[in-house]
């Protein structure tokens, strides 16, 4: 996490409430996004980024590389564990963790082994949801692409801010 972030939020009516301030739920493709999502592919040489929110019951996605669907049930999924930490969340090989063999991308045929992800984090500590990687083969991260991979989510959650910022500025007007 960098140095200067909040701490995460607990406090998940607050948190979801934040997501709705946000207001990026179900909004079309972005091409600012879709290039952090490309990006990520390319730096970390995985098949699949996604970029996460996570919902009431839901983990949707705005903005995905490597996979055709835009959303999947909250639990059990693995952005929904990964919000509640403070750091980076990495399983080297989710086919090891028993917590993560209950879901079904990593249980079923998609077969996914490795995650790892930063998350999107409002100046007011909330984290909306996650930046992250994901490999069909268990595999290693080190530190310095954990932080590119901070760095990224970092980047989403500027451009969030930005674009609520405004968004306020057009309302006042």
């Amino acid at each position: 996490m960098p140095k200067n972030s909040p701490v995460p939020s607990r406090d998940e009516t607050a948190r979801l409430a934040e997501v709705r301030r946000c207001a990026i739920l179900d909004t079309p493709p972005d091409g600012a996004f879709d290039r952090i999502t490309r990006l990520a592919v390319r730096i970390f040489r995985v098949p699949v980024a996604i970029i996460s929110v996570v919902d009431h019951d839901r983990i949707w996605f705005k903005s995905r590389q490597g996979i055709d669907f835009n959303q999947i049930a909250r639990d059990p999924g693995l952005c929904a564990s990964a919000i509640l930490q403070d750091d980076p969340y990495v399983l080297t090989d989710a086919a090891a963790d028993p917590h993560a063999l209950a879901n079904p991308l990593v249980s079923g045929a998609a077969g996914l082994r490795f995650y790892a992800g930063s998350q999107l984090r409002t100046r007011s500590g909330y984290n909306l949801g996650m930046m992250c990687i994901i490999d069909y083969q268990p595999r290693s991260i080190d530190d310095r692409e954990i932080a590119m991979l901070e760095e990224l989510a970092g980047i989403v959650s500027d451009e969030l801010e930005m674009r609520l910022e405004v968004r306020k500025a057009l309302e006042r007007d």
